[in-house]
């Protein structure tokens, strides 16, 4: 995995996270979209994700840590390629606007997928608490991936 960040405080704090999947473009895209899979690598609470996959739909998911505390996160989906690319918006209270995270996937031969996630906070700790969440995020993904061809 490579991190990149990128601080621009005109702009905000960035950072970007890289990773290389054993998994074909497809299965990484039903595991990020479907919300029977999404809960079970995303940390999710069982039942409650809803995924709208399209421009403008709605996401919600309450995520859980490991210490048991629970995160309702709303947001809608800004960008939706098929298989290459979502910009999702997340709903941060008392914030005008979402806050935006891409995923980027590239398929690098058939049973390999390069997932990028970027995302731009406004203060060098909500980057630095994104980034963490993210990490999580692609953890789970991967073992979700490795646990083999479910679903």
């Amino acid at each position: 995995m490579t991190t990149d960040q990128t601080p621009a405080p005109a702009d905000g704090y960035s950072y970007t996270l890289t990773r290389t999947l054993d998994a074909p473009v497809a299965r990484v895209w039903q595991a990020w979209t479907a919300p029977d899979q999404y809960a079970q690598w995303a940390h999710a609470v069982p039942g409650s994700v809803e995924l709208d996959v399209r421009p403008g739909g709605a996401w919600k998911a309450t995520m859980q840590t490991p210490d048991g505390a629970e995160f309702p996160l709303t947001g809608s989906y800004v960008e939706v390629a098929e298989h290459s690319r979502l910009v999702l918006g997340m709903d941060i209270p008392g914030r005008p606007d979402p806050a935006l995270m891409t995923m980027e996937l590239t398929e690098q031969g058939p049973r390999n997928t390069v997932i990028v996630l970027t995302q731009t906070c406004d203060t060098q700790e909500e980057r630095d608490m994104a980034e963490q969440g993210s990490g999580m995020l692609l953890d789970g993904l991967e073992r979700f991936l490795a646990d083999g061809a479910k679903g």
